[in-house]
């Protein structure tokens, strides 16, 4: 499965869904249910990260090959290179082609959080074009590629964040999958921006809900994701241990952004589902039975 070719032979929105490696045995277990979940709505793809530093390397290869090859799901495998070296990307990616995936996401990926002992490869590579540039020269794979509507957390500015996108696809990236944002103007400003620069690839949108509040700061802390007031005085407004009034709240506004995105006549939605069901579930189920998808 060639996820450009999923987009150019579109006749409706795609649905794609995100995963990573449960990190445990009893995660695992519990991630055997969100998979049979999620997989009744016969998403278009679904994909796998891959941990910072090859971190998850083994669980990765893993999890790839139970969705792709167990559960028969359109599967593409993300790659992280930042302290790999040549060998090892080359390594994990003949690992790919083996189990049959045809579509590579690339990313440069941060160094191992928590670990002072990790020390990078000489022939690392520091940015996700080069990586692109690599893996084109010696594979066929399809690849995509991260674009950031709020400019990359490292970006000098977003300007040069865009043009660093374009040299990604100028190396080869045949798609982009856009980190998620919660301004509403926010991707179809990004998507304007990147057109005007001659990036012409299709430009998925990442949805993510809000699942819990300390998830939510925490991860537009590390990503440089803006929470706009509306959501923090919406979150501010509820009882703080009550989590089926946040699971709402973050129903609706998904909802409510996901119909938003649709008019505008996006591709697609890519779900970061952190390995989560039921918000995603109800969140699809919605916009069906009203007819936005």
């Amino acid at each position: 499965m060639r996820v450009i070719d999923l987009l150019k032979a579109k006749d409706r929105p795609l649905i794609s869904l995100e995963f990573f490696p449960p990190r445990d045995e009893k995660a695992a277990q519990k991630f055997e249910n969100v998979i049979d979940s999620l997989a009744g709505f016969k998403p278009d793809f679904v994909s796998v990260t891959f941990g910072a530093g090859g971190s998850t390397k083994e669980g990765s290869y893993q999890l790839v090959d139970k969705l792709k090859n167990e559960k028969g799901l359109p599967t593409v495998a993300y790659i992280a290179g930042y302290g790999l070296g040549p060998d090892d990307i080359v390594s994990v990616l003949d690992g790919y082609k083996n189990l049959g995936i045809e579509t590579i996401f690339v990313i440069r990926g941060d160094k191992p959080h928590g670990d002072d002992t990790f020390t990078p490869h000489p022939r690392s590579m520091s940015h996700a074009s080069d990586m692109i540039s690599f893996i084109k020269e010696r594979y066929d794979f399809c690849l995509g590629a991260a674009g950031y509507p709020e400019g990359h957390i490292e970006a000098e500015s977003k300007e040069k964040d865009l043009e660093y996108l374009k040299l990604k696809v100028d190396n080869g990236a045949e798609y982009i999958v856009a980190q998620y944002a919660y301004i509403d103007s926010c991707f179809a400003d990004f998507v304007s921006r990147a057109r005007a620069i001659g990036i012409e690839v299709p430009i998925l949108p990442g949805i993510m809900p809000i699942y819990t509040v300390k998830m939510t700061e925490n991860l537009a802390r590390i990503c440089g994701t803006t929470i706009t007031d509306e959501i923090n005085q919406g979150l501010a407004a509820l009882p703080p241990d009550d989590k089926d009034a946040i699971l709402n709240f973050g129903i609706d506004l998904a909802v409510r952004q996901c119909r938003q995105l649709l008019k505008e006549g996006v591709a697609g939605l890519h779900f970061y589902t952190m390995n989560r069901a039921k918000m995603v579930v109800e969140v699809i189920s919605r916009l069906k039975k009203e007819g936005s998808l």
